[in-house]
C-alpha cells in the first residue's frame, strides 16, 4: 500500500540518544523529496518544539519545519485546556514541559493544584514526589505525559517518565491519565495535524510498547525499525505483529505493496 502521511517517532528511530542514525536522517529527506506530509510525534517532554527543531538541525542534520513537531507536552497542554478544570498545576518535569505549561497560562500551585503533570525529570527529588503525592491525594487530576518506562540512550535503557508515574501511582493508588503514545489523545491530534485519514497513515517507530501499540490501538498501520528499543527477536511471542519490520529505514519502499 502507498501511504499518504507518516507519523514518526524520534529517539531510537531518527536518532538514538546523542548518536546519529543516518538512515533515519535520510528517511526524513526522502519524505521531503516526495512532498509526503509527516509529523514527528515524540513522547519526550524535556524540550520545547523549538528546542527539538534546533537539536535535529544541529546534531542530526535534519531540517524540519516547526509545524511538523508534536510533543507529548503539547498534547498535555491541549488536554488540560479541553478539560477546563482550572489554571493551576504542579509539574514534575524539565524545561520543555515547564515552559510550555507556563506559556499556556497555567500557574504553579504546590498545595492545591487542579492538575499534577508528570514528565521526565533528571533532577527528581523525594520532595517533588511528596508534593505530587499529596496533591493527587487531595483530588488533583493526575496526568502522565507518557507511559515510557525506559528511554534508549547510548548508555543503555534509562528510567523514563512512565517509571516516575508508576511510583506515584503506587504511592497514591490513583491511575494517571497518560497522554503520549500509545494513547489516543496524542494520536488523534497528530492525525489532525497530518491531515490524512487514519487508514492512509502509517506510524513509524522503534518501540513496540509505545510506537507500534499506538498504531495498533488506533487503527493505524505500523512500521517497526529495530534501531532502538525493540529488537526483531522480541516480536516472536507477541499476539499482534507490526505490519512491517525493518532493520533500517533505508529499506523502506514508499510504494510498499
Amino acid at each position: 500500500m502507498t501511504y499518504k502521511g507518516y507519523l514518526i517517532d524520534l529517539d531510537g528511530t531518527i536518532y538514538k540518544g546523542k548518536e546519529r542514525i543516518p538512515a533515519g536522517e535520510r528517511f526524513i529527506s526522502r519524505l521531503q523529496e516526495r512532498n509526503l506530509p509527516y509529523v514527528l510525534v515524540t513522547n519526550n517532554t524535556t524540550r520545547t518544539p523549538e528546542m527539538v527543531q534546533k537539536m535535529l538541525a544541529e546534531q542530526f542534520h535534519v531540517e524540519t519545519p516547526l509545524h511538523t513537531i508534536y510533543t507529548a507536552t503539547m498534547a498535555t497542554v491541549d488536554y488540560m485546556n479541553d478539560m477546563n478544570r482550572g489554571k493551576t498545576v504542579y509539574v514534575i518535569g524539565e524545561a520543555g514541559l515547564q515552559t510550555a505549561i507556563s506559556q499556556a497560562g497555567y500557574t504553579e500551585d504546590k498545595e492545591n493544584p487542579a492538575y499534577v503533570v508528570v514528565g521526565l525529570d533528571s533532577e527528581l527529588t523525594y520532595e517533588k514526589l511528596t508534593a505530587a503525592t499529596l496533591a493527587i491525594q487531595k483530588g488533583a487530576v493526575f496526568i502522565g505525559t507518557n507511559p515510557d518506562l525506559n528511554i534508549p540512550t547510548e548508555r543503555g535503557l534509562l528510567p523514563g517518565a512512565g517509571a516516575i508515574s508508576k511510583l506515584l501511582e503506587a504511592a497514591t493508588r490513583v491511575q494517571p491519565v497518560f497522554i503520549g503514545k500509545p494513547n489516543a489523545i496524542i494520536m488523534n491530534k497528530s492525525l489532525d495535524i497530518l491531515g490524512v485519514k487514519r487508514h492512509e497513515a502509517i506510524m513509524v517507530g522503534d518501540n513496540y510498547l509505545t510506537d507500534i501499540m499506538a498504531g495498533i490501538q488506533n487503527d493505524i498501520a505500523t512500521l517497526l525499525v529495530t534501531t532502538g528499543f525493540t529488537k526483531a527477536e522480541d516480536l516472536a511471542g507477541l499476539p499482534v505483529k507490526p505490519d512491517y519490520v525493518l532493520a533500517s529505514l533505508d529499506e523502506w519502499n514508499f510504494n510498499e505493496k
